[in-house]
């Protein structure tokens, strides 16, 4: 082979690498943490107009409260961001579901977040403040009827808590609520999730206040409920603040990572894992252990609606370069 045709043939093995490794060859759904071909094909069966396959889709998750409150909460989402004509025609079909009640319940917090924006407080207005709290004053009725109607399911005092945050709720009330969550399900992840964002410095707390309630969790739950990531969001929520790149390497963010990759591997089925995977992938590529980081994003391939993607202005973006890390350190380095 003459050296130009070499040139070339290693110039299009690189440009092919370069594009899987910064681009997945799959479009990136940003809806979705990670494949769920039901959840999936439900999402699409309501944006068409569709009630039946919520139903089925909530049905199916029994007693696997995370289950239910991921697919309760996708389908809220789809309710305010795509249409809810589907959602009010299961209301109109069945006004009395429990499900129907917990979705349309769960809907309002998405649509008060929707009103506030996803910036920072020094650059929302006013006015989205007052049309934020307004709804959540109305979703704190319509959530305090859904858990009746639903007296098992934790999946509307989770949400609750994001009201919590939102409105503010002093720690005693707070600690009420967190009582109801506890007596419904101990270990629910969602609502553990919710919880440590109320305790963080940035809305209701302190980093010690998060790491107190974190470190609690852990203690309390058995491997495999995906308590050790709440550490690893305390530790995110507060250092990415400032400078820390060279904190990621630091003794005590490795142990946290190794605590939660034992939580994992532990954690088969949980609706939760893909999230648990993607905050993984991103801490193991601070802490050039590309391998490892690589392993957790082909579980989680084409999917980024996740902590910390979810908040980058260009989450996509982050993704793919962040992806692009992991497969070339563990090319080149061979950790």
């Amino acid at each position: 082979m003459s050296v130009p045709i070499f040139l070339t043939v290693v110039a299009v093995v690189a440009v092919c690498f370069l594009l899987t490794t910064l681009m997945p060859l799959r479009l990136l759904n940003g809806r979705m943490a990670g494949p769920d071909p039901q959840l999936r094909r439900t999402l699409k069966a309501v944006r068409s107009g569709a009630w039946q396959p919520a139903a089925e889709l909530l049905a199916a998750a029994g007693t696997d409260w995370d289950r239910r409150t991921r697919c309760a909460g996708s389908l809220a989402y789809s309710a305010v961001h795509d249409g809810d004509a589907w959602l009010k025609a299961w209301q109109a079909a069945d006004p009395d579901h429990p499900d129907a009640v917990m979705v349309a319940a769960c809907a309002r917090v998405k649509q008060a977040w929707k009103l506030r924006g996803a910036q920072r407080a020094v650059a929302t207005s006013q006015g989205q403040f007052d049309a934020f709290h307004r709804e959540l004053h109305s979703a704190r009725g319509a959530l305090a009827h859904a858990a009746k109607v639903c007296p098992d399911d934790p999946t509307p005092l989770a949400d609750t808590v994001w009201v919590a945050l939102g409105l503010g709720y002093p720690k005693d009330a707070m600690a009420d609520l967190w009582a109801e969550v506890q007596a419904r399900s101990p270990h629910h992840f969602a609502a553990h999730h919710a919880a440590v964002q109320y305790y963080c410095r940035k809305w209701r707390g302190s980093r010690a206040e998060a790491e107190e309630f974190a470190a609690r969790a852990v203690q309390q739950a058995p491997r495999g409920h995906l308590m050790t990531l709440l550490p690893l969001l305390v530790w995110f929520e507060h250092e990415e603040e400032g400078d820390s790149a060279g904190r990621y390497g630091m003794p005590d963010a490795i142990a946290m990572v190794d605590a939660a990759l034992e939580d994992v591997a532990a954690a088969e089925g949980h609706a939760y894992l893909p999230e648990a995977r993607h905050l993984l992938a991103y801490f193991l590529v601070k802490q050039g252990r590309h391998r490892a980081a690589l392993a957790q994003f082909r579980e989680v391939d084409g999917y980024t609606n996740a902590i910390p993607w979810r908040y980058r202005p260009w989450g996509k973006l982050s993704y793919r370069l962040h992806r692009s890390r992991a497969v070339w350190g563990a090319l080149l380095t061979r950790r």
